[in-house]
């Protein structure tokens, strides 16, 4: 489905040059009195090779038709990541380099959205915020409010992320997945 390059996004999956590419950048470009164009960086699904490309404010781009199944998140064995389609039952393996970053995300029974394009998995959606047990941290500070400087902390599943002075070890918060912050503590 053609639609102007004006409205692509980030995440955005698109069909370019018979390939299918998934948009990772979008910039606006409108040099003086010249005409506007867009400034994009995609990467191939097929290879994740990253190429840009420069289009016009007039060009039109093919949006890839992609179909989005829930599924729910099973079990690791290796490199293979199983779940099951939470409509149909079936099991599906998936690759660590077709989930990416998101299989950091994972957690025991997880319902995430994968994206199907042409009957295949091309990628997943984990919800923007998820909650996580810190695993290391410095000692809490007596005395620190929230408002103090933040420290680093190691959740269960590996991240490093910021949080205030006053939480420690095993404390519960909920991170925002785009961008690793923290958000709040959660009781538990």
């Amino acid at each position: 489905m053609p639609i102007p390059a004006t409205q692509l996004k980030v995440g955005m999956h698109i069909v370019h040059n018979g390939e299918l590419h998934r948009v990772t950048s979008v910039m606006h470009v409108t040099p003086g009195n010249w005409r506007g164009m867009v400034q994009a960086k995609l990467v191939k699904v097929k290879t994740g090779t990253q190429v840009e490309h420069r289009f016009r404010s007039v060009d039109t781009v093919d949006r890839a038709e992609m179909e989005q199944h829930a599924l729910q998140y099973l079990y690791r064995s290796g490199d293979e990541y199983s779940f099951m389609n939470t409509e149909s039952y079936e099991i599906i393996n998936l690759s660590g380099e077709t989930l990416g970053d998101s299989a950091r995300y994972l957690q025991d029974n997880m319902t995430i959205t994968a994206d199907y394009y042409e009957g295949k998995v091309v990628g997943i959606e984990v919800p923007m915020t998820l909650i996580f047990r810190i695993a290391e941290c410095d000692p809490p500070m007596r005395g620190a409010t929230v408002s103090g400087g933040p420290k680093a902390a190691v959740l269960e599943n590996g991240i490093t992320v910021k949080v205030p002075q006053h939480l420690g070890p095993g404390d519960l918060v909920k991170i925002d997945t785009r961008d690793d912050s923290f958000i709040e503590r959660v009781s538990g």
